[in-house]
């Protein structure tokens, strides 16, 4: 099985444009301090999805690109990407591509649709692994034991259930603290709506009603003024002492116009349209001589009643808006606010009935996740062990602790990955009690410690190309050859490939496939670049890294041993 089929580069750094091919199995990458190893892995993370860096584009250029080839995909590898909604082309190849500006944009690609960041470094968990420096000082930490824990003990789908239920109970939670907050602000807010709500409600508000207050009250106050206006105007059209009142004019006009009828033919039309008239002034007249009567009294001190109902109307309004109908918005505002917090009250106690239901399933799936752990612990400390005594840490104890929390009342403290806080304890020596990693271990053994959780993890479902960066540092020679073992046995029994950047002669001898990383400077300007290695170039190389500048024959004499050694 092949997984990492190509890589291309183009202005990472001092490298100007690199384009590299990897077989399938053990390949190691070396070259003097300072070539660009690191280079290498940069470029890798950032097609994995790492945060971006300017300082990473090449000198004088606004644009950076990674390109990767992936092929020949194992099937649950390809069912893990087609979940993503990723999928190869029709010759079963896929090129994921990474480009970041000087600006500080970022771009990701899979071949050549645009798919966001976040989805590409998803789908780089099944495709490539990369082990760094880093990843030992994750070893210190006892936050991430539990991971590799539950790595092997292969739970996946169950912490997925658990995890689905844990947010809903995260959710709830956050429901029932948001309603039950502040009860005594929540109190006093219900006693003042009611306040608000009685005080308006009381008024009896209608929405013309200002207006026709204001309307009665000017007449009120105009009465004495209306009734000598009105009485005139009644007077004049309807009825006076002299009877020169216009109604009275227009009947004597319609009794002569009848009396002309005879000789005048148009004498009878016009008398018909004085009769209207006649109606007309009638109506006016009357309602004039109400209006009259009307204001010339003040019917038990209507006026008074008027400007109270205004007093209380323009106190209502100051409070809750400029008008009637503003008022009334606000009541029906309150009453909502009103019946939002009483209505709170009962759906507080629906929610606390939803997560009681919730509990029994939610402590059932963390009790499995547990008892899972439990006995994958025992497991994996005896592989550990195992690995360890290869490499050169024989009568080493290790042990996967795995220990519920409890909240301070007793009870389960629940989390993302369920009850339990796991740590991974050593003694390094017979006869010491295990102790956390930090508090024993060095760097070579936590180096080693770290190649011996792979190693196992790598028995499960590992991605099909695991890089692993200066997994010698602080080792031996010896311990080195069997770090190179192992890294090609890991290529042989997993089906895919290993990559490793090292100092170390033993481990690069090891290698199926050898590249080298070399600086050179042109017209003023370095560059890097890599290069597969023949059978000859090999030999030179180890040879260089066991004795630095004075090459000799003896030196390449043992590295041509170490490369044919099987």
């Amino acid at each position: 099985m092949r997984m990492l089929c190509s890589l291309h580069i183009e202005n990472i750094a001092v490298i100007k444009s690199a384009d590299i091919d990897f077989p399938a199995g053990f390949t190691v990458l070396t070259g003097e301090t300072g070539a660009g190893k690191s280079i290498i892995i940069d470029s890798i993370n950032l097609i994995c999805g790492a945060k971006q860096s300017k300082e990473l584009i090449r000198s004088g250029e606004d644009t950076a690109q990674v390109a990767a080839v992936f092929g020949e995909l194992a099937p649950h590898t390809l069912d893990a990407l087609s979940e993503l909604g990723i999928s190869p082309d029709e010759d079963g190849v896929l090129m994921f591509q990474r480009t970041i500006t000087s600006s500080g944009k970022s771009s990701a690609r899979v071949n050549g649709r645009v798919i966001p960041l976040s989805l590409q470094r998803e789908a780089m968990k099944y495709l490539i692994g990369i082990h760094g420096q880093h990843d030992n000082m994750a070893l210190l930490m006892p936050e991430n034991h539990i991971i590799y824990l539950d790595e092997f003990a292969d739970i996946e789908a169950e912490l997925a259930d658990y995890g689905e239920s844990y947010d809903k109970f995260c959710d709830l939670n956050r429901r029932i603290d948001e309603l039950s907050k502040n009860e005594r602000e929540k109190a006093q807010k219900l006693e003042f709506l009611r306040f608000q709500i009685d005080e308006i409600e009381a008024a009896k508000l209608k929405p013309d009603e200002e207006d026709r207050l204001l309307d009665k009250r000017a007449k009120l106050q105009n009465s004495e003024r209306i009734a000598q206006l009105s009485g005139t105007v009644y007077s004049l059209l309807y009825r006076n002492d002299k009877g020169t009142a216009a109604l009275d004019k227009v009947k004597r006009a319609m009794k002569a116009l009848d009396a002309l009828s005879p000789v005048m033919e148009d004498a009878e039309g016009m008398a018909v349209r004085l009769d209207a008239i006649t109606y007309e002034l009638e109506d006016i007249a009357l309602s004039v001589g109400a209006l009259a009567e009307e204001a010339g009294d003040d019917p038990s001190g209507e006026l008074d009643k008027i400007e109270t109902r205004l007093d209380e109307i323009a106190k209502l309004e100051r409070k809750y808006g400029d008008t009637i109908p503003e008022v009334l918005a606000f009541l029906e505002n309150a009453k909502e606010q009103l019946e939002g917090i009483e209505l709170a009250e009962e759906k507080l106690a629906e929610l606390c009935m939803e997560r009681e239901r919730l509990m029994p399933i939610l402590s059932a799936q963390a009790e499995e996740l547990s008892e899972r752990r439990l006995e994958a612990a025992s497991r994996l400390e005896a592989r550990i062990v195992e690995e360890l005594a290869y490499l050169d840490m024989g009568g080493v104890s290790f042990s996967a602790g795995v220990r519920h929390r409890v909240e301070t009342d007793g009870g389960a403290s629940y989390a993302r990955r369920g009850v339990d806080d796991v740590e991974f304890l050593i003694s390094t020596n017979k006869g010491e009690p295990q102790k956390p990693l930090a508090k024993i271990a060095s760097g070579g053994e936590l180096s080693r410690i770290m190649l011996a959780i792979k190693s196992v993890l790598a028995e499960k479902d590992a991605p099909g190309t695991l890089i692993f960066d200066e997994i010698d540092t602080g080792v031996s020679g010896k311990t080195s050859q069997k770090i190179g073992i192992k890294l090609r046995s890991l290529s042989e029994n997993g089906g895919g490939q290993v990559f490793c950047v090292t100092h170390s002669a033993q481990i690069a001898a090891r290698a199926e496939n050898h590249y080298l990383i070399s600086k050179r400077e042109k017209d003023g300007r370095v560059s890097t670049s890599v290069a597969p290695l023949d059978r000859e170039g090999r030999v030179k190389e180890v040879a260089r890294i066991m004795g630095g500048i004075n090459i000799t024959d003896r030196l390449l004499e043992t590295a041509m041993e170490m490369i044919d050694e099987k």
